[in-house]
């Protein structure tokens, strides 16, 4: 940033730089501080007093600048500085770190910025009487923390501030801060103001630049300037100081430009009005501007620098330019206000009648009337429009229409009138009239469609447009034509049918659409337009069916078409056929409307069960099931009474015995029977020769004769065994055995099943 100034001025040997102090700002650091205020404010309206100022404590931190470059915006002024004053001039040529650790800091200059650790603060404060009701002065904070390289990244962390601090003198009210970033509450410093640079940048609208080797001063960057302003109660005394300070150290100083004479009493005469606000003055209109200051003796009052023949206190404005005014308080004391308006014409209207339209000629209907916009507006659609229903609402902007999109008019022809409004809130007032139209329409022919979209469920694509030659036929070319989905939209031109040309119908089947002939926002009539979709309904739905093996099946279209053609191999027309084998077939038929369809049969195979798998589990007492594992290529349901069937094929807690399973297609396709047995073994008996229990044998058992039994006492050893059928009474060898649990073990092919059963006495 910073560069030697040697090398430059060599240069300007041959003509090539010119460096004079003339383009540099000149510091005089021997004024007082009361010349340093008097510089400051410089008028004669000042009633200054209290004045003190403290800075550094060698070299004087304050003084008087001078300038005579246009590269830095004062001519002349005061600095306040966290250096030496006299350093602040250019050109920017070193890297001023001048105060020393000893300079001591502001209490309220922390409290003001937020910060801690202030050090080397020059201080300039006193006590003023305003004479008006606002004060102002102008500024330029510049630093050398404004960055353009950086050997630490804690550098961006530092932030040397101002702050110009106001109170009544009287009492203990707290500062104000008026050295604040415009339109904000956050004090002006190093990181809150700063271009984009090696540091993040921070409201950059307000930082002017970082400065080259020729700027007239020595630092590094400046704010532009910046005006601190308050409102004041004339005749109070107050206490202003205006403070400096670095923050953190010594290093990187800062320092605060003020305008010579720009401290200054201030006459408010309200914001500018200015299209750019959005608040120009509207034509005719009048505005008071109002510049009465307690204490005043005159008042001057110009128009675009021209003196207007006005001496009092206030001014009704009705056209636009610069105006200001000058207050004069004796002794030479002014103060001075300005305000730039801008002046705004009215909107050009137009008186219009709306035409709607009206089915029973009685003169009373419905009316949107934003349709009247254009009209009335002259088509700019930067205007506002309201409606009202006689001239002074109008006028008084009271009691607007509200329902606008559904107006119902009282009578006949009814006048009502429209508000237009510029953004600039300037008006002009139309009048509309609400007429009707009643005029003979040709009711079109219906538009009518395949159901060719998509399903077959009535719904479909129509071209809304091709009637509507025959419902202009005979009109005036002027007409235009807009689609509804209702009679209400249709009248009040709301939701219109945006693609006409491919209207989806939303009711299936037949729906009735209307049409509105129009003529800017007049209506001219409402026809209904009938649109019929010609739909196979469920007629072409797909169809499964079965087909059992080794059989034939007649395939039927229905007779409710003029022709059909069928996807065998040749194709068939006729409305039946007759097919053999499963597969998928389609016929496409056709209406007496010319509309096409196809219907699909998907034939699956089916027969009666070939055989089956009966996997039974037995010897469970309570719990014994079966299994049914059928082979085939049907749909099949079991039983095993041939009445009562079910799908599932396991049949649970059946007892022993013979029986019959069922194995049946649900299409119809045959039945197949199957015989099986459920074996089990007593869990007890008793041979006491009753006839009832007297052996312990297997029922069924003699089905399978090459079954074999052996029975066991407790302590492993055979007492007997038996294939088939037979038994075994209770005995060895002639001799009863004692009751008591005896085991046994039943081989039935591969399978062996153990338990045992009681001898009962």
């Amino acid at each position: 940033m910073k560069k030697s100034l040697l090398p430059l001025c060599l240069l300007g040997l041959f003509g090539l730089c010119k460096v004079t102090a003339q383009q540099h700002l000149q510091v005089n650091d021997s004024y007082d501080a009361e010349q340093l205020v008097n510089a400051l404010i410089d008028n004669s309206c000042a009633q200054v007093s209290n004045i003190n100022i403290q800075g550094s404590p060698g070299s004087k931190s304050y003084g008087h600048f001078t300038n005579g470059s246009n590269t830095f915006p004062f001519t002349n002024g005061i600095v306040l500085s966290t250096g030496f004053a006299t350093s602040a001039t250019g050109p920017n040529n070193s890297l001023l770190s001048e105060g020393s650790t000893d300079w001591l800091g502001d209490n309220d200059l922390e409290i003001a910025l937020g910060v801690s650790n202030i050090i080397n603060a020059t201080v300039l404060e006193f006590d003023f009487i305003p004479y008006t009701d606002k004060i102002s002065f102008d500024y330029i904070f510049s630093s050398e923390q404004y960055l353009t390289s950086i050997t630490s990244q804690n550098q961006c962390n530092y932030t040397d501030g101002f702050a110009f601090l106001i109170k009544e003198a009287s009492g203990n009210t707290p500062y104000t801060n008026l050295a604040v970033v415009p339109g904000t509450n956050i004090p002006v410093k190093v990181n809150t103001v700063r271009g984009l640079g090696v540091c993040p940048s921070a409201n950059e609208q307000y930082f002017d630049s970082f400065n080259d080797f020729e700027h007239p001063t020595n630092f590094n960057g400046q704010t532009v300037i910046l005006q601190a302003k308050t409102d004041v109660t004339p005749g109070t005394t107050y206490h202003i100081k205006l403070v400096v300070a670095d923050q953190g150290n010594n290093l990187y100083d800062s320092a605060i430009f003020l305008g010579g004479g720009s401290f200054k009493n201030v006459t408010d005469l309200g914001a500018d009005r200015l299209f750019e606000t959005n608040n120009p003055l509207c034509s005719g209109e009048s505005l008071q501007l109002n510049a009465f200051t307690p204490n005043a003796t005159g008042y001057k009052w110009y128009k675009d620098d021209i003196l207007q023949p006005i001496t009092s206190s206030t001014y009704n404005v009705t056209s636009g330019g610069n105006y200001s005014v000058v207050v004069e308080f004796g002794l030479g004391c002014t103060s001075t206000g300005k305000i730039r308006i801008e002046e705004s014409n009215p909107p050009v209207v137009s008186a219009y009648t709306l035409i709607q339209c009206d089915d029973n000629n009685d003169g009373i209907t419905t009316y949107n009337l934003d349709l009247a916009y254009n009209m009335v507006t002259n088509n700019d659609t930067s205007l506002f429009v309201y409606y009202f229903l006689n001239m002074n609402d109008a006028q008084t902007s009271s009691n607007p229409i509200t329902n606008t999109a559904s107006f119902h008019n009282s009578t006949p022809n009814q006048i009502i009138y429209a508000l237009v409004m510029t953004p600039y809130s300037c008006f002009s007032i139309s009048p509309i009239t609400l007429a009707t139209s009643n005029n003979t329409l040709i009711t079109p022919s219906p538009v009518d469609s395949c159901d060719d979209y998509g399903t077959d469920d009535g719904i479909t694509i129509f071209d809304l447009t091709q009637r509507e030659s025959q419902i202009l036929q005979n009109l005036p070319s002027s007409l235009s034509l807009q689609y509804f989905i209702s009679a209400n939209d249709a009248l009040l031109a709301i939701n219109p049918i945006a693609d006409p040309q491919n209207f989806i119908n939303t009711t299936p089947g037949h729906q009735t659409i209307y049409a509105r002939i129009y003529s800017s926002g007049d209506c001219y009539g409402i026809v209904p337009i009938e649109l019929l979709v010609y739909s196979f309904g469920s007629d072409l739905n797909d169809e499964e069916i079965t087909l059992c093996e080794n059989k034939t099946l007649i395939l039927d279209a229905g007779n409710s078409y003029t022709s059909y053609e069928w996807s065998t191999n040749p194709p068939q027309y006729s409305q039946r056929i007759s097919i053999n084998e499963p597969g998928n077939y389609s016929v496409t038929v056709t209406n007496n409307h010319g509309c096409a369809g196809t219907k699909n049969f998907i034939i699956t195979p089916s027969g009666k069960a070939t055989g089956a798998n009966v996997i039974i589990d037995d010897f469970k007492g309570e719990n014994n099931n079966i299994t049914i594992e059928p082979v085939g290529n049907g749909n099949y349901e079991f039983s095993l009474d041939d009445k009562n069937y079910q799908d599932i094929n396991t049949f649970n807690h059946l007892p022993s015995g013979k029986y019959k399973v069922y194995i049946r297609d649900k299409n119809g396709c045959g039945t197949l029977e199957l015989d099986f047995f459920i074996l089990d073994y007593p869990r007890f008996f008793t041979p006491n020769n009753d006839t009832i229990n007297d052996v312990w044998t297997i029922r069924y058992l003699n089905f399978i004769p090459e079954a074999e039994v052996y029975i066991f006492d407790r302590y492993g050893k055979v007492i007997t065994g038996f294939k088939g059928s037979g038994s075994w009474d209770g005995t060895l060898n002639g001799k009863p055995l004692p009751a008591t649990d005896y085991w046994f073990v039943i081989t039935i092919n591969s399978r062996n099943i153990k338990g045992h059963f009681s001898l009962i006495r």
